[in-house]
């Protein structure tokens, strides 16, 4: 089993040691890019065309909602791969 492969493991069981860079790396692979605000915010928006901004705040550790987000891309892609 690949590195990736099991951080996609840790993200369907909502292993809750995950990191946002983790996080960012997922989401980068399935085509999200990542912006923040110029500003002083911790927290950074995903956005890939066709689908709704994630917005994940850059702390450790990372909230379970967030991780259920990220969950959710990772099915929803899994699923479009699955019936191509």
């Amino acid at each position: 089993m690949s590195k990736f492969d099991k951080l996609l493991h840790r993200i369907r069981s909502l292993d809750k040691s995950l990191r946002f860079d983790e996080l960012r790396k997922v989401l980068e692979f399935y085509g999200y890019s990542m912006s923040g605000p110029s500003g002083g915010s911790s927290h950074k928006t995903f956005r890939k065309e066709g689908h709704n901004p994630i917005t994940i705040p850059q702390h450790e550790p990372i909230k379970i909602a967030y991780i259920l987000l990220v969950k959710a891309v990772v099915e929803s892609e899994e699923e479009h791969e699955e019936n191509n």
